[in-house]
């Protein structure tokens, strides 16, 4: 598919100050051309039907039809446009990625950021349609709030998942980013293939576990392939040891037995 030499854009918005602002950006970015504005997720939906815009810059608060009841209904259209959300709030990246929102930009939106994520719907459009496979349950990539922006971290990316009271901290490398969720609630979007529950407070890539310690007074740990040892909760134990199973390139145990 190729993308369009211009991106006929709609923007989505109830404040009159917040889409005066995005006209002015959208009139400084030379592929960009701008088809309409609409002050609610009803209005903006008759004219997406009408206009059939490439690209739509979504408010998400919003009275009556809010943002992420417009793309979600959006989600099964046959010619669905690119969303890029425009918010003041941070705590929808997550549901964002779930409606596979292209970018998530926080309020007020800076041109170069702007100009960044038209960048990244042009490359979608422009990318070859791999054939439609079936929907994973799972989540492979989170948004994240970071500094001044919400950046995307892939999960098959993360070393470890640390709780922090109401945050989750994903660890990257030597880098870190906090997540507003639960540990179960992210549990749960993980696939159990490729993470393990080791504690209350901490999750790790399957991956990432070179072996099982067994300290001879009843305490486990997993070590890593980085060397770090993480103990491992009486209540997650018996799932952590069914990883080690018996079949060719099962975890080593440092002992063997409880």
């Amino acid at each position: 598919m190729t993308a369009p030499a211009m991106l006929r854009t709609l923007i989505v918005d109830d404040e009159p100050l917040a889409v005066e602002r995005l006209q002015i950006l959208c009139a400084r970015l030379s592929n960009l051309h701008l088809v309409g504005t609409a002050g609610d997720g009803r209005a903006a939906l008759r004219l997406i039907a009408a206009l059939a815009p490439d690209l739509i810059l979504l408010d998400i608060s919003m009275p009556g039809l809010d943002g992420m009841a417009v793309a979600r209904a959006l989600a099964s259209a046959p010619a669905r446009p690119a969303i890029i959300f425009i918010t003041a709030f941070d705590e929808f990246a997550v549901a964002a990625f779930d409606v596979a929102a292209t970018d998530y930009l926080l309020k007020p939106v800076a041109l170069e950021r702007l100009e960044r994520a038209v960048t990244r719907v042009r490359a979608q459009l422009a990318a070859p349609q791999a054939p439609t496979a079936a929907a994973s349950p799972f989540t492979t990539e989170f948004w994240v709030p970071h500094r001044a922006e919400i950046i995307r971290i892939a999960a098959a990316d993360i070393d470890l998942i640390e709780a922090e009271r109401d945050y989750m901290r994903l660890h990257i490398g030597s880098r870190s980013y906090l997540l507003h969720t639960t540990i179960t609630e992210l549990e749960n979007r993980l696939d159990p293939e490729q993470f393990l529950r080791l504690h209350r407070s901490t999750i790790v890539p399957r991956s990432r576990i070179a072996r099982l310690r067994h300290d001879g007074a009843g305490v486990w740990e997993a070590v890593l392939k980085d060397g770090r040892a993480l103990r491992i909760g009486r209540t997650y134990l018996a799932r952590v040891k069914e990883v080690t199973g018996r079949r060719p390139g099962a975890l080593p145990l440092d002992q063997a037995g409880d």
